[in-house]
């Protein structure tokens, strides 16, 4: 359960804000886009960072799906906002979800609860999307069973210690990965698949064939050294296409139950 910090309060950082609040003893600092001259409650977004923490793309994006509607919502999984140069150093406290799977659902639902407990809000309609552990990150909390209606990860990881159960999972999931991902490997994929059909989820995969880790990130250019990981423009443009599609159809239409 997410407790906001007492004396909380919003920083305005140009059209973002910072929203402190706190989880399992840890003070985290997420940040929020919302709808400018929207009248009534709006749909609501979580926008999951990857394993480095909020950075660059994730704050694009909240941006922009706030400029066309939602309220955008970006959790802090790690505590104090911080932002790590790369994977490796943020390896201790990745690890530590890692190890502890109920521990990393618990703190994707405190984060949910932030953007359920935002007054701009509708809390009929909610989604979520996320890259790299962000992707691991929302369909932990489609497998939660929490009340949202859409999933997409991209290139996330995909592998469950605690897997989806039978007549729980109430999101419909889009999953968008590359074939030459070393950290979503193709068997990976194979099991994904066969424990959401076990599941009864209504779930869609796309694959690219010349997909690598990371291909949404423009800053995944700059990191040569890291195997496996590779930004591609067109990849991007067309996986994030396709994610505002799914979701507006999902979360938005009042046409899909």
């Amino acid at each position: 359960m997410a407790v906001p910090v007492q004396g909380c309060h919003s920083i305005n950082m140009g059209d973002l804000h910072f929203v402190e609040y706190e989880h399992d003893g840890v003070s985290l600092r997420g940040e929020l886009a919302l709808p400018s001259g929207a009248a009534g409650p709006c749909p609501g977004l979580l926008v999951m960072h990857d394993a480095r923490g909020i950075g660059p793309l994730v704050r694009q994006r909240c941006l922009e799906l706030a400029a066309s509607g939602y309220v955008a919502f970006a959790p802090d999984m790690y505590g104090g906002g911080r932002r790590f140069e790369n994977a490796r150093e943020a390896g201790k406290l990745f690890g530590a979800l890692q190890e502890k799977p109920e521990q990393l659902r618990a703190r994707v639902l405190a984060g949910f609860d932030i953007l359920k407990a935002q007054p701009q809000t509708d809390i009929r309609h909610l989604g979520a999307l996320g890259f790299c552990f962000g992707g691991q990150c929302v369909l932990e909390l489609a497998r939660s069973g929490a009340d949202v209606k859409a999933v997409v990860s991209l290139h996330g990881l995909l592998r469950a210690k605690i897997p989806a159960q039978p007549g729980v999972v109430r999101a419909r999931a889009l999953v968008i990965t590359g074939r030459l991902d070393p950290y979503a490997p193709m068997a990976d994929v194979e099991t994904f698949q066969k424990e959401m059909t076990v599941a009864g989820v209504d779930w869609q995969l796309t694959v690219y064939g010349q997909g690598w880790h990371a291909f949404t990130d423009p800053e995944a250019a700059d990191m040569s050294n890291v195997p496996g990981v590779k930004y591609d423009p067109l990849l991007a443009r067309l996986s994030w296409d396709q994610t505002v599609s799914f979701i507006d159809a999902v979360v938005r239409s009042t046409a899909v139950s």
